[in-house]
């Protein structure tokens, strides 16, 4: 069904036509204008409290986490992850610059295949695009250095996350995307996907028993790279 098709049945059940040119430019203008409605204060904080909080919020959200104070350290906090888990050190991950610049061949007791999520995967590592103080979120927008299978198949994703992609709220994640690929050469204003992801997926569907893992990975690991005090 065309745009057009679609936009006339929405249409026809409002029992209204098309919008009048001044209503038309009134509802862009709202559309770009991206108004905010109330943002609660417990995360218009400092960013150092915004980290915290973060954390916090993982904590709550059943998610965990660990801190290192630069990118040569993630391949060692990740080895000791999988060990405490008795995971595979077999790992699927993003083909993202940053996480490609780590010094993986330093620990090679670690096997990385780059790219999408298989079935057989058991483990993945992605590279975070931000992180929400308020309620502990990660955003993961997709793109081919971002997977989304990676989200989704793996029994445990691992993420990777800078410090100084920790925002407060949910709508500064989203006016950094919107900044960030505004003008993108692809002519892709916005990825295909977003995923927000808080915590690992869980569920009580049934009989309001909590069940990790429902509908994607029963485990959540967020190794945040302190790299805040060089993006203050």
């Amino acid at each position: 069904m065309s745009r057009d098709a679609i936009f006339g049945a929405i249409r026809r059940g409002l029992r209204r036509g098309p919008l009048q040119p001044h209503e038309t430019l009134g509802l862009y203008a709202r559309l770009n204008a991206h108004p905010r409605h109330l943002i609660p204060a417990r995360s218009r904080v400092p960013h150092t409290g915004q980290i915290a909080l973060f954390k916090r919020n993982l904590d709550k959200e059943f998610a965990t986490h660990v801190t290192v104070a630069d990118y040569a350290l993630v391949p060692q906090a990740i080895a000791d992850y999988v060990a405490s888990q008795n995971l595979p050190t077999d790992l699927a991950i993003a083909p993202h610059p940053e996480l490609r610049a780590i010094p993986w061949a330093d620990h090679k007791m670690l096997r990385l295949r780059e790219g999408p999520a298989q079935p057989s995967d058991l483990v993945a590592v992605q590279h975070g695009y931000a992180g929400i103080a308020e309620t502990g979120t990660l955003m993961l927008p997709s793109a081919a250095t971002r997977p989304t299978t990676l989200n989704l198949l793996c029994d445990t994703e691992i993420v990777v996350l800078r410090t100084s992609r920790i925002m407060g709220a949910l709508e500064e994640a989203w006016d950094t995307l919107r900044w960030e690929r505004e003008g993108m050469e692809d002519g892709n204003f916005m990825p295909r996907n977003v995923m927000l992801v808080t915590g690992p997926s869980r569920s009580a569907d049934i009989e309001s028993i909590l069940e990790l893992g429902a509908h994607g990975p029963r485990r959540l690991h967020v190794v945040l790279v302190n790299d805040a005090d060089q993006h203050a």
